[in-house]
């Protein structure tokens, strides 16, 4: 199959190992964010798939071939970087070409001077001059060929190099947190851009960022990596909603999911500081459990907790809460529901158990049942 395959890809660093079996694949045409914190491997992963290092164990597929072994000339990838890793002295046509030149001209035909008049040199500068210019004008650097790195503004060089990129027609694309060196209104506009470009090269894309929002907003899959692992790939919409680990769930989403210690009883109904919540869990013992904050309300009966402060976002207001035995919890609410509350007043809080995620003490997903003879914090 056509795209990107790992399998298995392990990594030691002096005693640490730093990936512990990684498997992903990325369709063609396929756009996966692969998101986690720093440290986590996804650099690591990255420079594997490219042939800039050597994984101790697991096989790299690209375009339905293995590659593990050969060199990064030779993986048919383009590789996006966090620095634009621009030429200063070359104009902005000139380090679009950089690859073009380099595959498609001889060592003679790029020598100075004496090169364009070695047979087939003219012939094969043209294409380049005419492949650069469509690729400069589809990232709306066309009237900016002809300056340095230097004359550019930050947006403006990464389009350069994502340019420089593009105009080789990979097998697939790899792009290592691109727009972290942008400012945060750019940032928005680039990954767009981005995304556009993705689409009209239609080649398997992996795109590597610590930013969860670049990723839900970005990707048609998301894997969400942690201590060398993958611990789920699977839609943003997904991700967010269903996450199948309590590590996926607390890393994605902010404000981050509140999450409060539940005792599941001897019949499986999971209560919250002695209150029943209406859900019952395939176990007895401690289990976690997990709301959004915009699944989190004040109601009129339900867990007692007190106001600690609120911040206005503009469309919704976070109010920061803690329960009686210090747990802190952010809410999301509408603006207009804002009524008294304020720092210091008392307040019930409840939920939709439909909305409620719980785990197990080892942070996997628990399948969850409503139980109507339980009422639900409500």
């Amino acid at each position: 199959m056509s795209g990107i395959r790992i399998e298995g890809l392990v990594r030691d660093y002096g005693g640490s190992r730093v990936l512990k079996g990684v498997s992903l694949q990325v369709g063609p045409g396929e756009f996966v964010a692969l998101v986690g914190p720093s440290g986590c491997g996804k650099s690591t992963l990255m420079r594997m798939i490219a042939g800039i290092d050597r994984p101790d164990a697991g096989q790299i597929h690209i375009n339905g071939r293995e590659v593990t072994g050969l060199r990064p000339a030779a993986r048919d990838v383009a590789m996006v970087f966090q620095s634009y890793a621009l030429y200063p002295h070359l104009t902005v046509a000139e380090n679009i070409a950089v690859p073009l030149a380099l595959r498609r001209l001889t060592t003679a035909q790029r020598l100075p001077l004496v090169g364009g008049l070695m047979p087939g040199a003219r012939a094969a500068r043209r294409q380049i001059e005419a492949d650069v210019a469509q690729a400069a004008e589809s990232l709306g650097l066309g009237h900016l060929q002809g300056r340095r790195p230097g004359q550019l503004s930050g947006g403006q060089r990464q389009r350069v190099a994502l340019a420089r990129a593009i105009v080789r027609r990979p097998a697939a694309f790899l792009m290592d947190e691109p727009l972290s060196n942008l400012d945060a209104a750019l940032r928005v506009q680039t990954r767009r851009e981005i995304v556009d470009i993705h689409r009209r090269a239609g080649a398997a894309t992996l795109y590597v960022t610590h930013d969860q929002a670049e990723a839900l907003t970005m990707a048609d899959r998301v894997a969400v990596m942690q201590g060398g692992e993958i611990l789920q790939v699977a839609s943003p919409e997904a991700i967010y909603a269903d996450p199948a680990d309590l590590r996926v769930a607390c890393f994605i989403g902010s404000p981050r999911i509140n999450t409060l210690a539940a005792e599941a009883d001897s019949q499986g109904f999971v209560r919250v500081a002695g209150m029943a919540t209406g859900l019952r869990a395939p176990m007895t013992g401690a289990i976690t459990l997990a709301l959004r904050p915009e699944d989190l309300q004040p109601v009129a009966h339900g867990l007692p907790a007190v106001a600690e402060g609120i911040e206005f976002l503009g469309e919704s207001l976070l109010l920061h809460a803690r329960l009686e035995d210090g747990t802190g919890l952010v809410l999301r609410i509408a603006p207009e529901n804002r009524g008294h509350l304020a720092a210091g007043a008392r307040l019930a809080l409840g939920f939709d158990p439909a909305r409620a995620l719980l785990f197990g003490a080892d942070g996997k997903r628990l399948p969850a049942r409503i139980q109507a003879a339980e009422p639900a914090l409500v």
